[in-house]
Parts: structure tokens; sequence; C-alpha cells
């Protein structure tokens, strides 16, 4: 009957297990945590960083059969973007619209707004006319980073990304403090250092953030 019960983990195999898992989560976070760091001191310092956008604009004329296939889209009243101009704009202006864009009918004007991490993009069309105009923005690799930081417009693949940094970060935390935990004992100084971590940002953010 006693072969049965599993033995109670030591303090030495706990320390080793939570050390593992430490040094494994902070191995999968490194980079990010070195990334978030960065684009932390270059957000906190956006007024000082001089950017200089790039801008690229371009024009075109839908040929009369796509004028006249927009101008049914439009008075139909259906949403989206007709499937023979996103081949058009792909094929001649190598132009691909997102899946998810959502026109803007004003009038006899198309407009799609293109946001993205780090730039900016649009294009707008007369429906009547079929007069095209495209601007696309590229505000810089710092504001690249920036944007990856906040995940703004960065799509789902790094939202998941995001997710899972954020989960390897928790674990990196939390069995660090198990492993201060467990070392406390020798070295008093410890809980001073942790408590002046969360006693310090407490005292900043209630005395000097309104």
């Amino acid at each position: 009957m006693s072969s049965l019960v599993q033995p109670t983990m030591n303090r030495g195999q706990w320390l080793r297990l939570l050390l593992k898992w430490h040094w494994m989560s902070s191995a999968i976070c490194l980079i990010g945590v070195l990334l978030f760091a960065l684009t932390g001191l270059t957000l906190n310092h956006a007024a000082q960083i001089e950017a200089k956008p790039a801008t690229e604009n371009r024009k075109a004329e839908l040929p009369a059969a796509l004028r006249a296939d927009l101008a049914a889209h439009a008075a139909s009243g259906r949403d989206g973007v007709p499937a023979a101009l996103r081949g058009w704009l792909q094929r001649e202006l190598q132009l691909e619209l997102p899946a998810d864009a959502r026109p803007e009918w004003s009038g006899d004007e198309l407009y799609v707004a293109m946001p993205r991490a780090g730039g900016d993009a649009w294009v707008r069309i007369g429906v009547r006319d079929g007069a095209l105009e495209y601007e696309r923005t590229d505000r810089g690799w710092i504001a690249l980073l920036n944007d990856l930081h906040k995940g703004r417009h960065t799509g789902v693949a790094w939202t998941v990304f995001i997710d899972v940094f954020a989960a390897s970060c928790l674990l990196f935390a939390i069995t660090g403090l198990l492993v201060l935990k467990m070392h406390a004992v020798n070295r008093p100084i410890t809980w001073p250092l942790v408590g002046a971590g969360l006693v310090v940002p407490l005292l900043l953010a209630v005395l000097f953030v309104h």
C-alpha cells in the first residue's frame, strides 16, 4: 500500500523544478523583453525622437469597364470592394487590399483606409470618373517597433505572439518570486527589495501621475 503513495518533493527538488521553469520561460521571453524594454524607452521619449516619414503617392484612372462595374456596385448598395477592382489594383499597381478592408462610400467616391504598423495607407476612387489616388506613408523603423509594442495594426499572428510572450513573462516572474522565497531565509534584503519594487511605482503614480 505504501509503495503506491508518491513521496512529496523536498525543498531541493522544488528548487530545481522552479529553476528549470524559470530559465526556460526566460529563454522564451528574453528577446521579447529586450524589444519591449527598448520600445518602452522610445515611446516614453516619442516627442524627442525626430521622425522623417516617407510618403509615396500614385494616381491612375480606372478602365471604362471597371468604372461601370464600380458604379453598379455602388448603386446596388453592396458592401465590400468588387473582386474585379481588387484584381486590377493588384495587377496594375501591386496594391493588395486587406481581406478585412472596410470601404467607405461617400457620395460618388470610394475610400479605403489601410492602416498598418509603422505607417498608413489609403486609396480613393471616384465612382463616376474613375480617378484613383493612392498614398502610402512609412514613418520609419522606430514607429514600426512602437506599434509592435502596442499591438497596433499588427494582425492576428502578432496578437497571438503577444499573448504567448505575456504568459511566458508571468511564468518567469512567478517562478522568480518563488525562488526568491526559498532563498529569502539566507538573504534578508530580499523582501525589502521586492517591497520597494511595489511601493516606489505606487508612490510615483499616486503623487505625480494625474
